[in-house]
């Protein structure tokens, strides 16, 4: 088993077109662990026995390994123990690009007519994860129709919600939505992403 360097950024396929960034932290003979990602925070959620993928991406390519979660630790800060069950494999499939931050939307679910409003975290072409206030209504498995705001008019993006958990900060709620999208859609997104990403780099570089 060939794993990156300690520290290195480590992505964790959880669902369909979600992935979250994890960190690669430490690596032993035969298991590994990565730093528990802040939409899953805590032991509950994610049982031992879980199967996914994690990826790393080293320059102009992309590695693919199936995993298998064998535990999570019990005090922060959380990690989880994982172990390989295939050797990794260099992959071609595309990626998608998240970011963005800060544009309010407004939420539409099973709950009646009224909306609630909430606050974008990012956006990618297959997730969206979003704040709001704390709100039972809420559920993991529950239909949605989210309108938010993308540079240059709102966007609709409709699916199902993936994980709510409590927000980092205790003020609130982190919620995943995951959709599938087609062009234009896909392309507004993408646009979209990379506008924000060109933003980021300015502002670091001006800061530095």
């Amino acid at each position: 088993m060939e794993l990156p360097e300690i520290g290195t950024p480590i992505f964790l396929s959880l669902g369909e077109g979600v992935n979250f960034r994890s960190r690669l932290e430490s690596v032993d003979e035969n298991t590994f662990s990565v730093a528990a990602p802040l939409e899953t925070s805590g032991p509950e959620g994610f049982l031992p026995g879980y199967e996914f993928e994690v990826f790393w991406v080293p320059p102009r390519t992309r590695v693919v390994m199936p995993v298998l979660l064998k535990s999570v630790t019990d005090a922060a800060p959380y990690r989880w123990n994982l172990f390989s069950t295939a050797e990794p494999e260099i992959s071609n499939r595309r990626e998608y690009a998240r970011g963005g931050g800060g544009a309010p939307l407004r939420l539409f679910g099973e709950w009646g007519p009224q909306y609630l409003q909430g606050r974008m975290l990012d956006i990618s072409e297959g997730g969206l994860r979003f704040w709001v206030a704390e709100n039972k209504q809420i559920k993991e498995g529950d239909t949605m129709r989210a309108l938010v705001w993308l540079g240059n008019g709102e966007t609709e993006v409709s699916g199902k919600v993936y994980a709510v958990r409590p927000s980092e900060d205790g003020a609130g709620l982190d919620v995943v939505l995951i959709f599938k999208t087609v062009d234009p859609l896909a392309q507004m997104i993408r646009q979209y992403v990379m506008a924000w990403e060109i933003g980021e780099r300015r502002r670091a570089s001006m800061e530095a």
